[in-house]
């Protein structure tokens, strides 16, 4: 179904032209040639229609299925409950390493859409009906079905479910400042604190990202931090202790960083998985950063997934894999603390 998109920007030269404000490219799509298809932007979802940018993608959902908060990941918000997963074709990162090229990339360049008819009234009814008490918009890149995403966290604030995002960081400050009402958590994916980096493995830039993480806490937003590490491309002490001393100094030491391990996927394949040593490192370093929550994610560790008490010690919420058990957490105005000191985790219920 096509739908006019939210943001964009009609350019007096070249005519025809317009430029889109969804996320961090801003792409200026021109009209194209006489008798051509319509240009899209970088995600493949977005087309220029007669100077109008439409998204191509609204209603459509590629996958919908019920996870448990903490695959997202999220650790500080709404533990041990389940969320349901919704996304469509699209993204605006090109990422080697994606572990979902498949819907991600699917189309690009000016390929079909895909993906099965899910309207946004269907989506809250599904979440209700699956007893989740939240919606998240993850898989590939929510800013690219913003439109779609924007009238269904709509529908499911009015019938009491939070909304999530799980993002790649590129979304525009106009995107971000849109949803923010309906916006309750979100799991930003720091990918390396190089702009090479970026440019050459993901085809975007680091800064953006970083200001965009900053728009986030800025606009009261629950944030988590994900960074898959990569052996070889940004797994080095200064780097790792750059991202660290990032998320201390912008974002807080109560946000949570979670720290991934790689295993090879689609474009690098010739990469070996991520050295549990190197995660362990990975950890020490946000530690001794200031960082409060550090957790390892992508290797069976139950201490360096569980939530402890950064005050007492005290072992708050305990995970195996996705089997959480929580224990010793005291909620207060739908916050959690320490039973054992009071200690605020930063834990949001």
């Amino acid at each position: 179904m096509l739908r006019e998109a939210c943001l964009y920007q009609k350019l007096k030269k070249p005519k025809g032209a317009v430029r889109c404000l969804t996320c961090n490219h801003y792409c200026l799509i021109s009209p194209g040639k006489r008798g051509a298809p319509p240009q899209r932007g970088i995600c493949g979802t977005r087309e220029n229609r007669n100077a109008k940018i439409y998204s191509l993608v609204y209603g459509q959902a590629v996958a919908e299925n019920v996870d448990p908060i903490e695959k997202k990941p999220l650790f500080h918000f709404m533990p041990g409950t389940f969320s349901l997963s919704i996304a469509t074709v699209g993204c605006p990162f090109q990422c080697k390493w994606c572990q979902n090229w498949q819907i991600s990339q699917a189309p690009k360049p000016d390929k079909q859409i895909e993906g099965f008819e899910l309207s946004p009234q269907k989506i809250v009814q599904d979440a209700i009906a699956e007893k989740c008490q939240s919606i998240s918009y993850t898989y590939t890149e929510p800013a690219i079905f913003l439109e779609y995403a924007l009238d269904t966290m709509k529908l499911a604030k009015k019938e009491g479910l939070k909304n999530i995002w799980v993002s790649d960081g590129y979304s525009s400050k106009e995107a971000l400042t849109l949803v923010a009402p309906y916006l309750d958590a979100i799991n930003v994916d720091l990918k390396a604190f190089k702009d090479e980096t970026y440019r050459k493995y993901c085809g975007g830039r680091l800064q953006p990202v970083l200001e965009s993480l900053k728009t986030i806490k800025k606009l009261g937003i629950h944030l988590e931090v994900t960074t898959l590490i990569i052996p070889a491309i940004n797994d080095s002490k200064k780097e790792l202790t750059q991202i660290a001393q990032f998320i201390k100094k912008y974002l807080g030491e109560n946000t949570p960083w979670h720290i991934s391990r790689f295993f090879p996927a689609y474009q690098l394949l010739n990469l070996p998985p991520t050295p549990v040593e190197t995660l362990e490192k990975a950890y020490q370093i946000g530690k001794k950063a200031g960082l409060k929550f550090v957790y390892l994610g992508n290797v069976f560790n139950t201490e360096k997934e569980s939530t402890f008490c950064p005050k007492c010690g005290q072992e708050i919420i305990h995970r195996e894999n996705y089997n959480i058990k929580i224990q010793n957490l005291k909620i207060k105005s739908q916050k959690g603390f320490c039973k054992n000191c009071g200690e605020d985790l930063n834990i949001r219920l």
